[in-house]
C-alpha cells in the first residue's frame, strides 16, 4: 500500500488512479470524523464529498513531501465549519439512531447500555464546538495532540486546553446524570 504523501504527489502530477487509492485510504477515517462532528451521517457524507472536491481544486497548493493527511483533515474541518455557519448552528438529534455513528463491537464484547451511550452523545453535543472537536480528535479518533492541532489549525497548547476543558465539561455533565440516577 502506497503512502498518502506518495499518492498525493502522483495525483498532483495527474495520476487519477493515485487519487482513487488516496480516497480509498482516507475516506473511511474522514467520514468517521465528520459523522462525529456533524452528528448526521448523510450530512457527513456530503461534507466528505465536498472535502475531496476542495482537495482536488487545491491540489496545486499541496507542498510536495508533506504529509497530506493533516492538510486534508484541515480541509474537512473547515468544510464542516462552513456548513455549520450556513445552518447557524449544528443540529444534533441523538434520538434518531440513523444519525449516530456506527460503533464496532469485537467478538465477545457486549454493547454498552443504549441509554448511557445516548447520554454520552448528548453530553458531547453540549460542548462548545472547539472542545467537542478536541475530544473527538484526541479521544475518539486517537490522534495525538499535535495531529489534532494541525487538523484544527491551532497550536498544540490551545488544543491541550480545549481537550482538557472538554474532558472536564464531559466529566461534569456525565457526573450529573450519575448523581441523578443514584438519588
Amino acid at each position: 500500500m502506497a503512502e498518502p504523501r506518495d499518492l498525493m504527489a502522483s495525483y498532483v502530477d495527474g495520476d487519477a488512479s493515485a487519487f482513487r487509492e488516496l480516497y480509498a485510504q482516507l475516506a473511511p477515517r474522514l467520514l468517521g470524523y465528520l459523522v462525529k462532528m456533524a452528528r448526521s451521517r448523510p450530512l457527513a457524507e456530503d461534507l466528505l464529498q465536498q472535502t475531496f472536491l476542495k482537495v482536488h481544486r487545491a491540489r496545486s497548493a499541496y507542498i510536495r513531501g508533506a504529509d497530506p493527511v493533516p492538510w486534508i483533515y484541515a480541509i474537512a474541518h473547515r468544510t464542516f465549519i462552513d456548513e455549520a455557519r450556513k445552518q447557524k448552528r449544528a443540529v444534533v438529534d441523538a434520538s434518531d439512531p440513523e444519525t449516530l455513528p456506527d460503533v464496532a463491537v469485537e467478538a465477545g464484547e457486549s454493547r454498552a447500555d443504549p441509554d448511557a451511550v445516548k447520554h454520552a452523545l448528548d453530553a458531547l453535543a453540549k460542548l462548545p464546538e472547539a472542545q467537542r472537536e478536541a475530544v473527538v480528535l484526541t479521544k475518539l479518533d486517537g490522534k495525538s495532540v499535535a495531529e489534532a492541532a494541525a487538523i484544527a489549525g491551532t497550536t498544540v497548547g490551545a488544543m491541550k486546553v480545549r481537550a482538557h476543558r472538554g474532558y472536564e465539561a464531559l466529566r461534569s455533565l456525565l457526573g450529573a446524570r450519575s448523581a441523578k440516577e443514584a438519588g
